[in-house]
């Protein structure tokens, strides 16, 4: 079994880029999945963000509204660490052991840890490989805003919230462009996933 950091910029391409990996056989445990589902109603993350937001937190089912609490939280850096104070060690712990159950069913496996924030939480230990997705600032801030249907000022709050894309890329270990277009994007990958391959 091999182990890959995957990450990248916000709207850099990344889920992108893991779907392309993913149809090629690899094994993609999300972070941000697994960060929705410890955040359900009645678990205890959820519980202490309801607790530090108050209700307003939450949607009318009782889930949390996640536009309002990204809302929040790119404006302010003091309850932004405060969240992940909250949410990471119970997607570590996740993370974790759906690695550990791989190993034990499929241990010839490509396994790709999809981590948006796989620097700034301190989640590089251990990778034989840290895959970073480029994509310019100019681009990110494009994509973002339509992605996303935020105005100029709050993209470029939630860039800013995490480390610059040329930082992660001095980091990396293997960068996938994905200034161009999908097909480009492709080729990359699937040079990538089959080096990857070959070392299991």
């Amino acid at each position: 079994m091999i182990i890959v950091g995957l990450t990248g910029g916000i709207a850099s391409g990344k889920t992108t880029v893991a779907g392309m990996f993913r149809s090629q056989g690899a094994l993609i445990v999300d972070a941000d999945s697994i960060a929705r589902q410890v955040v359900a109603p009645g678990e205890p993350p959820w519980r202490a963000i309801r607790d530090l937001f108050g209700e307003p937190v939450l949607n009318a089912d009782g889930t949390i509204n996640r536009s309002q609490l990204g809302e929040w939280v790119f404006k302010n850096p003091g309850l932004r660490r405060e969240l992940e104070r909250i949410v990471h060690p119970w997607v570590r712990r996740s993370m974790n052991a759906q690695v550990e159950h791989i190993r034990q069913t499929e241990p010839r496996a490509v396994v790709i840890l999809d981590i948006p924030l796989l620097f700034e939480s301190r989640m590089t230990g251990g990778l034989a490989e840290i895959i970073v997705v480029y994509a310019p600032a100019a681009l990110q801030l494009q994509r973002l805003i339509q992605r996303d249907g935020i105005g100029i000022p709050d993209a470029r709050a939630r860039i800013a919230a995490q480390w610059p894309i040329a930082e992660k890329c001095r980091r990396a270990s293997i960068i996938i462009n994905n200034s161009g277009d999908r097909s480009e994007t492709l080729n990359q990958a699937r040079l990538v996933y089959a080096d990857l391959a070959r070392r299991t």
